[in-house]
């Protein structure tokens, strides 16, 4: 495995995907959180920046999930439809370092789109901080800039990088619609996961219960990445939570990537 070579193609994927839509989701966000705390502000007491605390991070996975998904599935089409799969594969590039580089690629994108997207909100949050008075801000359950709220950040972060692994696992054999479709599809099941558990409870000895079983382990439980309501409301999320919320979606991550590589590897271009 070159490294070299995988840096090479990850920042190919960062330049192209930063021409692409990542500039316009940079500032449909910064219009979202800004206009939001405006209009907010005149309607609501005192749940403001409670409010935006949670329109912000909402926003941050929703724009992530955009990029993730359309940029995401366009790694290995693109490739075919301009036909520089060819000379890509003709070259010393082995179809794992392509595959491989282009993940580090997008994860790099999203990286850095949560970063400025995530600098963005604190600065808002900050402005309505100083803007306010500091017998108002008493009566707020955490600080408007506090920092447990990265905790959040991180974990859309990680569940940003296993959707970028599950569109590039589809990419690698089904048409870009169908690659958009199964990625969403598996996204939103992924969220209900956990009803599955407790289906069981519904369906009894029916052969349906080792089906619903079946899909609960198979399919990636998202809702897991979500500690939104918590940081909003000032709850504490452990960092042993946290601990296993990232090897969980480390191993989902890596099992995907590896098929994608698996898949893409016997495929014949010819």
């Amino acid at each position: 495995m070159n490294v070299a070579t995988l840096r090479r193609i990850a920042f190919a994927v960062f330049r192209e995907s930063v021409r692409d839509r990542v500039p316009y989701s940079l500032v449909g966000f910064a219009l979202l959180v800004m206009g939001a705390s405006y209009l907010i502000g005149q309607v609501t007491a005192g749940q403001d920046v409670k409010i935006i605390k949670d329109l912000g991070l909402a926003a941050m996975s929703i724009f992530g999930l955009f990029i993730a998904v359309f940029i995401g599935i366009g790694l290995v089409s693109k490739e075919l439809e301009r036909r520089s799969i060819y000379s890509l594969i003709a070259k010393p590039v082995r179809r794992s370092e392509l595959i491989l580089g282009k993940y580090a690629g997008l994860v790099f994108t999203i990286a850095v789109n949560v970063a400025v997207m995530t600098a963005v909100w604190y600065l808002v949050l900050g402005y309505m901080s100083w803007m306010e008075t500091e017998a108002f801000k008493q009566s707020w359950e955490a600080p408007a800039t506090d920092p447990r709220m990265l905790v959040a950040v991180y974990l859309i972060v990680i569940q940003l990088m296993l959707v970028i692994a599950i569109a590039l696992f589809f990419s690698t054999f089904a048409e870009p619609l169908w690659a958009a479709v199964f990625t969403l599809a598996l996204y939103v099941a992924g969220h209900f996961s956990a009803d599955l558990k407790h289906f069981e409870v519904v369906v009894g000895d029916s052969p349906l219960r080792f089906i619903t079983t079946g899909l609960y382990y198979l399919l990636p439980n998202m809702a897991m990445f979500d500690v939104k309501n918590a940081v909003v409301h000032a709850q504490p999320v452990p960092p042993a939570y946290v601990g296993v919320a990232t090897a969980y979606g480390a191993c989902y991550i890596v099992a995907l990537v590896a098929a994608a590589v698996w898949i893409f590897g016997r495929r014949d271009f010819k």
